[in-house]
C-alpha cells in the first residue's frame, strides 16, 4: 500500500499557512483555489467541493467560522477576493512549498 496525501491535512499541520489564513484575503483566495481543481501529491490527486473547501478555510482560521462564511465568496465584491476555481500565484507557490501542485478540474477527470 503506498503513501496517501490529503491537502486538508497538510493544511491544517502547517504553521505557516494557519498563519496566513488569518488574513480574509488570503483565507478567500485560498477557499477559491480549492474550488474545481486537482491537487497532486506523490501519485495522489485530491479535490473538494465549494462547501468542503470553505470548512477547511474556516478550520484553518481557528475563529469559529463555518464553511458557509466562505461558500460563493468568489461573488462577493471586496477588494483581492477572487472566482471559485482561481488560483493566485501566491497560493500556488505556498501549495508548491507542502509539496502539491495544481491542475484545473476538466470534465473528463471523472
Amino acid at each position: 500500500m503506498g503513501i496517501r496525501y490529503d491537502l486538508d491535512f497538510d493544511l491544517i499541520r502547517s504553521d505557516y499557512m494557519i498563519e496566513k489564513c488569518r488574513d480574509k484575503v488570503y483565507a478567500q483566495n485560498l477557499y477559491a483555489a480549492m474550488c474545481n481543481n486537482w491537487f497532486i501529491k506523490g501519485n495522489d490527486k485530491w479535490m473538494t467541493s465549494w462547501r468542503g473547501s470553505g470548512g477547511i478555510v474556516a478550520d484553518l482560521r481557528r475563529c469559529g467560522e463555518d464553511y458557509i462564511d466562505w461558500y460563493c465568496s468568489g461573488m462577493a465584491k471586496a477588494e483581492g477576493y477572487v472566482e471559485e476555481g482561481f488560483i493566485t500565484e501566491e497560493i500556488a507557490m505556498d501549495l508548491f512549498k507542502l509539496g502539491w501542485t495544481v491542475r484545473a478540474y476538466r470534465d473528463e477527470d471523472f
